[in-house]
């Protein structure tokens, strides 16, 4: 009389039975993985640009305060990119014939503005106002990276949900005193009672920071 199963069924039906088990997991695993890769969170996302722009020389290099580029950072939502003007505010008199800078002299000579890619974006239904979070001390290096560091500008922090929402529950290990607020280069500080007096003095609270509402309008 012939055997209904074989000598491997059980081996195949150990492996069928722990496939039920491992592969939703696996495949879990895998989304979560796939969801905070730089694939989809743009992290190191670095846009071509008109022009290569070198933060670094202008900023860690020259000296250059952000909020003579991005002069809307402290009342707008939106930090703002510079017009062509203030470019050649100063290229009007330095490296005046370069070849890298010939897309900044047509736009000046046309008034046809420069076409500046986005490095950092967020969703559309995601609010961020830049101006609320330099008022309460949170400085532009936090969620921009080392700006001053980056010869041509890319995505230096995931921006996901859960990043954000980590610095909403815990800001005091973000704040800086005003006058390190535009700091190309910060440190957190180690002294409770200092982040407790910044708090305070922000009037920051964390009481409805991570409400829905906050981020999503």
């Amino acid at each position: 009389m012939s055997q209904l199963f074989g000598p491997r069924a059980n081996t195949i039906g150990r492996i069928v039975l722990a496939s039920i088990l491992v592969l939703p997991v696996a495949a879990l695993a895998l989304h979560v993985l796939l969801m905070n890769s730089p694939y989809v969170t743009g992290q190191t996302n670095t846009p071509e640009q008109p022009v290569p722009f070198s933060h670094k020389h202008h900023v860690t290099e020259d000296g250059i305060d952000c909020r003579y580029c991005h002069f809307d950072v402290e009342k707008s939502a939106v930090a703002g990119v510079p017009p062509t003007q203030v470019c050649m505010s100063c290229h009007a008199h330095l490296w005046t014939n370069a070849a890298m800078l010939e897309p900044v002299r047509a736009s000046y000579a046309t008034g046809v503005p420069l076409r500046w890619r986005q490095a950092n974006r967020l969703p559309g239904y995601v609010y961020f106002d830049h101006s609320i979070h330099i008022a309460k001390g949170i400085g532009c290096t936090t969620c921009h990276g080392p700006v001053g560091q980056m010869p041509l500008i890319y995505q230096a922090r995931k921006l996901s949900m859960g990043w954000c929402i980590s610095c909403h529950r815990d800001p005091g290990r973000f704040v800086r005193k005003p006058s390190q607020i535009f700091a190309a280069e910060w440190s957190p500080d180690d002294d409770p009672a200092q982040i407790r007096r910044l708090l305070s003095q922000y009037l920051i609270s964390t009481k409805h920071l991570t409400d829905c509402s906050t981020c999503h309008r």
